[in-house]
Order: C-alpha cells, then sequence, then structure tokens
C-alpha cells in the first residue's frame, strides 16, 4: 500500500486546520471592539519607537525628513494612530512599509495613503491585497477608494530608505509566515523589525493560503541570526522587543519539534500518531496562545512539509 497517498487526505485537512486556526484568529480579531482599544507609545531609540494596539507592533521612525511607518494595524485604529504619531511629530507620515499582506498590519493602508503616506511592500504584498479587492480575479478593476490602499512602490529582493539619519535596508525573505515577508533592518541602530516571521506571543503560525512554510519560519530564525551580534535588538510582529538569545532559544525549540516529527516520519507513523505522542508538550503553557490545539496544528503544519520533502 502506497501510505504517502493514503496519508494525502489527512495532510490536506491538517493544512486546512493549521490554516484556519490562523483565519480564525484574525476574524475574532476584527470583531473586537476597538473604540477599547488604546494605542501605547514605546521608545526604542532617540527617534525611532513602536505604537502597541490592536494587530502588529508598528515602528515609527521621526525626523526632519517626516515620518516613516512599519505597518499600521486595522483601519478603525488609525486615528488613534494618527494622533499617537502626531504626538511624537508634526511631521506628515512620508511612508508606510507593510511586512507582508494581512490585516491587522495593513488595513489602514487606504487611511495612510489619504494622508499622502506612500505605501512600500515586496511585490507578493501588493499582488495578494489587490486580489483581497478582486476576489482573487486580478483582471477586475480597483475603485480608486481600493488603489489608494495598495503599495505604490514594490521591490523584488531589498529597498533602502536613508531618512531621519536612519539606513534602513528591508529584505525580502524566503516564503515563511506568507510569501510576501520582509524584515526591516536599522543598521545604525543594530534593531530588526522582523514582522509576523518572529514572534514572542505564540507558536510560529505559516499561512498556507499565502505560501507559507514552517520550514522557511526556521530558515529565517537563522538568516536573523545570521545578520546580528549579541546587541541587536529585534521586534516583532507581535510580542515584546528580544535579543539574539531569545531568537537562538525558539529556533531551538523548533529543531526539538522538528526532529521529533521527522523520527516518527521515518518511523512510519501517521500525523496523528505522532500528535498522539505530544511532541511540543513541554513548550505548549509557553506558547499555544491559549489556543488547546495550537500544538496539534504546528504538528501538521511540520508533518505535511517533512512529508512532500520525502
Amino acid at each position: 500500500m502506497n501510505t504517502t497517498t493514503k496519508q494525502q487526505p489527512t495532510l490536506l485537512r491538517m493544512a486546512a486546520l493549521a490554516a484556519a486556526l490562523l483565519l480564525a484568529t484574525t476574524a475574532q480579531a476584527q470583531q473586537q471592539d476597538f473604540s477599547q482599544v488604546q494605542i501605547k507609545t514605546n521608545k526604542l531609540a532617540d527617534n525611532l519607537y513602536y505604537l502597541e494596539g490592536s494587530g502588529g507592533n508598528i515602528g515609527v521612525s521621526i525626523g526632519d525628513d517626516g515620518v516613516f511607518l512599519i505597518d499600521d494595524q486595522y483601519a478603525p485604529l488609525s486615528e488613534k494612530i494618527i494622533a499617537a504619531i502626531k504626538a511624537l511629530s508634526d511631521k506628515p507620515i512620508r511612508f508606510v512599509f507593510n511586512t507582508h499582506h494581512h490585516g491587522d498590519h495593513t488595513g489602514g493602508n487606504q487611511n495612510m495613503g489619504k494622508t499622502g503616506a506612500v505605501i512600500v511592500s515586496h511585490e507578493n504584498v501588493r499582488t495578494r491585497l489587490a486580489a483581497g479587492f478582486t476576489g482573487g480575479d486580478l483582471t477586475n478593476a480597483l475603485t480608486a477608494e481600493q488603489s489608494i490602499g495598495l503599495p505604490v512602490i514594490t521591490f523584488e529582493d531589498s529597498v533602502s530608505f536613508h531618512l531621519n539619519g536612519h539606513d534602513i535596508e528591508a529584505i525580502h525573505v524566503v516564503p515563511a509566515h506568507t510569501d510576501g515577508d520582509s524584515i526591516v533592518v536599522f543598521k545604525d541602530l543594530n534593531l530588526i523589525h522582523t514582522g509576523d516571521v518572529f514572534r514572542t506571543v505564540a507558536y510560529p503560525r505559516a499561512d498556507a493560503t499565502a505560501n507559507g512554510s514552517v520550514l522557511g519560519i526556521m530558515a529565517v530564525y537563522q538568516q536573523l541570526l545570521d545578520i546580528s551580534d549579541a546587541n541587536t535588538r529585534f521586534l516583532p510582529g507581535h510580542g515584546v522587543v528580544s535579543s539574539r538569545a531569545d531568537v537562538e532559544s525558539q529556533l531551538k525549540m523548533f529543531v526539538t519539534i522538528r526532529d521529533r516529527i521527522q523520527a516518527g516520519i521515518a518511523a512510519g507513523k501517521t500525523v496523528e500518531q505522532i500528535q498522539a505522542g505530544k511532541p511540543t508538550a513541554e513548550f505548549d503553557a509557553q506558547w499555544s496562545g491559549g489556543v488547546a490545539t495550537a500544538g496539534d496544528a504546528l504538528v501538521a503544519a511540520y508533518f505535511a512539509e517533512l512529508s512532500a520533502k520525502k
């Protein structure tokens, strides 16, 4: 019997489970009462801050050249976000950089575009945002209202900004959380905004609907280590400012989980059998994010990718 063929329906179901977990989390966030959300400003350096609200951490560079934003959370929060920025600077929002296409990082694009901000992203982010407006049919014309929220400058590999005394490089990485992920490196400050590739609030999530990959996430963690040193700070897509040691610790966890699943596959076990062995058990309390099925979803994602590599 061809066990690979036998397992394909299961793999598809488990991949769908992982994707559903990601989408359910996003939908839950979108249903919240945004009127109750407060924007918290945190200082990273003399002219660099990040904002917390609901959604991804927003990087804010200020100075004589204007305001440079990394991500912009949900549309209903734009007024509060702009007010928080005005408390830091009287300069206009000049650029908004999208680390990937998810709505908790790009929902404010249209509102920011209306202020005159230039939106920049990897080309896959623009494609996915446009597809979200057209139901996936990119031959459909966008309205002016929709277009104003799309990136107007896109890049393939990397793009540099020289603003407010910063040398900033945005680098597109391999498909990880999505296929449009970029990390943003503030070279002069030895700080990296990672978008959702690196997070400190839960297990990594690879969006299978956007070619995400848990093995890709591991590769990006190694890339982060390769381009950093002991003094580098990491601003995650969600969570707290972290150190190189934090990135190393998470990567060690991923390697442990991956190797356990790989051993199960080599022994001919099904995904259900591997899940029953609880290969994430000692990590679940810290990294499940309060979702009981998070460990199983992570195992399923690894299982699907590792099985496909056989």
